[in-house]
């Protein structure tokens, strides 16, 4: 078989690869899987992924705010250098920073991997009675009561499957 890129040599290397949610399948020769892995190494140097960091305080050039988790007393300016956090409450006090760059890296803000097994249905029901309550609320502040009615009682057979 040749390389899926130059196809000259024979593949040696077989990658798979996601590309726009397609799984691409790719069969090439061992300088093809060098250039590609070079190429991959830029593409995923931290400075890269940190950048997004900044974006979150706009360009309008002010400083922003010496941040400090409560919990462990790490800087986000010490997190934006070292790529780390330094516990799990540091989370919850970088939040606003956190967000746009966890959007930049995984395309979502949301998790949406595996979970224990068991845990996943009683997870996923939870979230989606949270986001019927949420539209429930939004419905019966525009007077959409049939909407709300409806809502709710999908709520009810939620919380019933329990």
């Amino acid at each position: 078989m040749l390389c899926d890129i130059c196809h000259d040599n024979h593949a040696t290397v077989h990658l798979t690869e996601i590309v726009n949610e397609r799984i691409v399948e790719m069969h090439i020769c061992q300088e093809c899987a060098q250039a590609k892995t070079q190429n991959l190494n830029e593409q995923l140097q931290l400075s890269g992924f940190l950048g997004g960091l900044t974006e979150a305080f706009g360009s309008s050039g002010k400083k922003p705010p010496k941040l400090k988790c409560k919990s462990c007393g790490l800087l986000f300016e010490e997190f934006k250098k070292e790529g780390r956090l330094g516990c799990g409450a540091c989370y919850s006090a970088f939040r606003e920073q956190l967000l746009p760059l966890l959007k930049k890296v995984h395309g979502s803000t949301r998790h949406a991997g595996k979970a224990p097994q068991g845990i996943a249905k009683v997870s996923a029901d939870r979230i989606e009675i949270e986001e019927l309550r949420l539209r429930l609320n939004r419905a019966i502040k525009l007077e959409e009561y049939e909407e709300a009615a409806r809502l709710r009682d999908q709520m009810k057979k939620l919380e019933d499957n329990k």
